[in-house]
């Protein structure tokens, strides 16, 4: 039984980064709450709230640290990972338990996005390759999302 989990989702809350030890060593972890809705389409080409659930994400390393500085309540988002069962008692020796999801990978939904800045990856140039994603990535430039105009004159300026 595979306990791999991939859904879209709204975040509820902002990502709050923490410390913990792991192994003798400091590990950054940010957690955020998710919504999971379900949306179903109807004929008429509109949606019905088919329901859905909220689940805490955590998010480790790098990733953790990237989260808490470009993630914020209310951004449309798709998380991959695996699910975990959360034992614990609370301060009231009452057991807890709650179904967690550790992230494997974090999309943003573009439809959220008013721009983008991608910076340099280190040792690579900001020459033109051709490939459009590969120009976009050693570029260190700022794409407004959804503006057919300013696209053009991001990629003239690219060339």
């Amino acid at each position: 039984m595979s306990n791999q989990f991939s859904g879209v989702g709204n975040i509820g809350q902002a990502p709050v980064l923490r410390t913990v030890k792991v192994a003798g060593e400091n590990r950054p972890v940010a957690d955020l709450r998710v919504f999971f809705d379900r949306s179903i389409p109807l004929e008429d080409g509109t949606y019905e709230d088919g329901g859905g659930f909220w689940l805490t994400v955590s998010a480790w390393g790098h990733r953790a640290e990237s989260a808490v500085k470009l993630l914020s309540k209310g951004m449309r988002i798709h998380v991959t990972g695996g699910l975990r069962l959360d034992n614990w008692e609370n301060e009231g020796g009452e057991a807890r338990t709650e179904l967690r999801l550790t992230a494997d990978h974090i999309s943003i939904d573009p439809i959220c996005l008013d721009s983008v800045q991608v910076r340099k990856r280190n040792g690579q140039s900001a020459e033109n390759t051709g490939n459009a994603q590969a120009d976009i990535d050693r570029s260190n430039a700022v794409l407004p999302a959804n503006n057919s105009q300013n696209t053009e004159s991001y990629k003239s300026s690219v060339e």
